[in-house]
């Protein structure tokens, strides 16, 4: 790939000492992209010339240090000739390299994203990540080498050879060759962004090629089970034994807010007994290692003692005979159709149902539902509140209220009445975000 400026130049760079000599740097610049790297060689800064980037005078050293500042400049030269020629990248990195005599080790992309992956498997021993968290990274660097294959049928590159395009070419196959979601897709964006980020912090790569990528999620509507939904799921009898557990480990979910994985995790030995006297959930999430400290509701206990001597809770010392992630989901999509129930179902929207459906909406304070959910703050636990359709409810049946008083007795609509009902009105719109919050 050819580029579109290119400059070599020399100056003197002061060291720590005030003295004369000063070391001899070199900077090479690339459209724009200056790198530089000391030659090791020191000058007497009287008798440097920076216009020509020489030394001056006609003593036998300065004119072998020109010599030596003339052949350094023609290689590379030379080097960045050869690569125009091959039609390689060439990069202010590449150049430098060379200059130090580095060529022969090359960074590449799916090495790195490899190294980074090791690396986050050894910490998720150490519990600072979730080991889901690092499959996803693994699902991320599979994306990036068979786009590497797809687009330019070569299993690595060098980070020199990205630039934007490789990054909006990216983002179009994901979305459509692998047909991936736009959420989804720029998720998996997100995780190799970080790699290439790394990359320019270690100097492997000059210039970002995030830097001009714009990217936005489509806001996507996620409703919790409406408490009729929710009674069509625990009322249905099951003829498939698999199917009857998978809805109770749903419905478990729902009356205790634990995500897929810490619902998996669950021990006999995480029931304890609170500071109420009744039984409790005190665990830890192993997402972020938050505390959980949940109330058991009669629902939840029916449902451990129903699983207490299950072959597979004897086994595993668990509480409940938990399927993987994707068998769950799976049987989830069966379950929904049975039941009548059009909304998707799957692991998480159990969560979203305790956030919603069974806590706020039946006024538990917020900050209480943040710490059952081990929430990291209330702005995440907010995305748990009740759906809109629910507040518009709620606020017509006060609205209907308040219209029946006024054709019972019309002389009562006073200024005070319309003065509150402003004040409902306004409150109604705030929560439906029809009005900034102060």
């Amino acid at each position: 790939m050819l580029e579109s400026s290119f400059g070599i130049t020399f100056f003197l760079k002061s060291s720590a000492k005030s003295t004369n000599e000063k070391y001899i740097y070199l900077r090479i610049t690339v459209d724009g992209v200056p790198k530089e790297t000391s030659t090791k060689r020191k000058w007497d800064i009287k008798r440097w010339e920076q216009k020509t980037a020489r030394a001056t005078g006609n003593k036998e050293d300065a004119k072998a240090l020109n010599l030596f500042l003339n052949s350094l400049e023609l290689q590379i030269s030379k080097y960045r000739d050869e690569l125009s020629e091959k039609r390689e990248t060439v990069s202010s990195i590449k150049l430098i390299n060379f200059a130090l005599g580095k060529t022969n080790v090359k960074s590449t992309v799916i090495k790195e994203f490899q190294l980074h992956n090791d690396q986050m498997l050894a910490l998720v021993e150490k519990k600072e990540y979730a080991i889901g968290t690092h499959e996803r990274y693994e699902i991320s660097k599979k994306h990036v080498t068979e786009f590497m294959f797809y687009k330019y049928g070569v299993e690595d590159m060098e980070f020199s050879e990205l630039n934007f395009e490789f990054v909006k070419d990216y983002e179009f196959y994901l979305k459509t060759v692998k047909n991936i979601s736009n959420n989804t897709a720029l998720k998996y964006i997100t995780n190799f962004k970080k790699i290439v980020l790394s990359a320019v912090d270690k100097e492997i790569i000059s210039a970002d090629p995030f830097k001009r990528f714009k990217s936005k999620k489509i806001k996507v509507p996620k409703k919790p089970l409406t408490n009729h939904e929710l009674s069509l799921l625990e009322k249905h009898k099951f003829s498939t034994g698999r199917l009857a557990v998978v809805r109770d480990v749903f419905i478990f979910q729902c009356y205790t807010g634990l995500a897929y994985i810490d619902v998996f995790n669950l021990k006999q030995s995480d029931l304890k007994v609170g500071v109420d006297g009744e039984k409790w959930i005190l665990t830890g999430r192993q997402k972020t290692g938050s505390p959980i400290s949940i109330p058991l509701l009669p629902k939840a206990v029916e449902l451990i003692e129903k699983y207490k001597d299950h072959r597979i809770c004897v086994e595993r010392n668990s509480v409940l005979p938990v399927s993987s992630n994707q068998k769950m989901n799976e049987y989830l999509k069966e379950i929904a159709d049975l039941c009548g129930i059009t909304s998707a179902l799957n692991t998480h929207k159990a969560r979203r149902t305790f956030g919603s459906t069974i806590t706020l909406n039946n006024n538990v304070p917020i900050h209480v539902v943040k710490e059952m959910l081990g929430h990291q703050s209330v702005s995440q636990t907010e995305q748990y509140a009740i759906t809109e359709e629910l507040a518009i409810g709620r606020e017509m049946q006060g609205l209907k209220q308040r219209l029946a008083d006024k054709e019972d007795d019309p002389g009562k609509l006073t200024l005070q009445t319309i003065e509150r009902m402003e004040k409902d009105l306004n409150e109604m719109k705030k929560k439906l975000g029809l009005i900034n919050q102060k």
